[in-house]
């Protein structure tokens, strides 16, 4: 295993997943009404994303996880069959559309309206944000070599 094939990407994304990761943890919504519902508890306060998404929160977590096993896999130079980077990526783009989809369009809570974002589901998306621009940085590392049209 050698970290010094580890390129200024990989560092990147890895920031990125430990960014997405921490705001898991950190306080995504605040219900701001007494009458608000969030995470089976009526009133005000404050939830993270590991309170309000029973699913989320590992897909969150393995999402997280995408970068440290693209550094693992270049640092141990295994082969593949796609461009380092490539799976990253997507992981990454998903991510950024469940978050958008959870954080701006249907928020978690009965009524929505009364529940407002807090900064940990910020710190989530300047985490995946992160992964998918170091994932793109190393892809432009390692293209694949294009064949001429007609060929096998």
């Amino acid at each position: 295993m050698d970290l010094k094939r580890v390129s200024r990407g990989e560092y990147v994304a890895i920031v990125g997943g430990v960014l997405l990761a921490i705001g898991i943890f950190t306080k995504w919504y605040e219900s701001v009404s007494d009458l608000a519902v969030l995470a089976d508890v009526t009133g005000k306060g404050t939830f993270s994303a590991w309170d309000a998404h029973s699913i989320l929160r590992w897909l969150f977590l393995a999402a997280a996880a995408a970068p440290l096993i693209l550094a693992w896999i270049i640092a141990r130079d295994h082969a593949l069959s796609w461009p380092r980077g490539q799976v990253t990526s997507i992981v990454a783009i998903a991510a950024i559309g469940i978050l958008f989809y959870v954080g701006i369009i249907d928020r978690p809570g009965e009524p929505s309206g009364q529940i407002e974002l807090e900064f940990g589901w910020y710190v989530a998306m300047a985490g995946a944000l992160l992964m998918l621009a170091g994932s793109v940085m190393r892809q432009q590392e390692s293209e694949l070599k294009r064949k001429p049209p007609g060929t096998v």
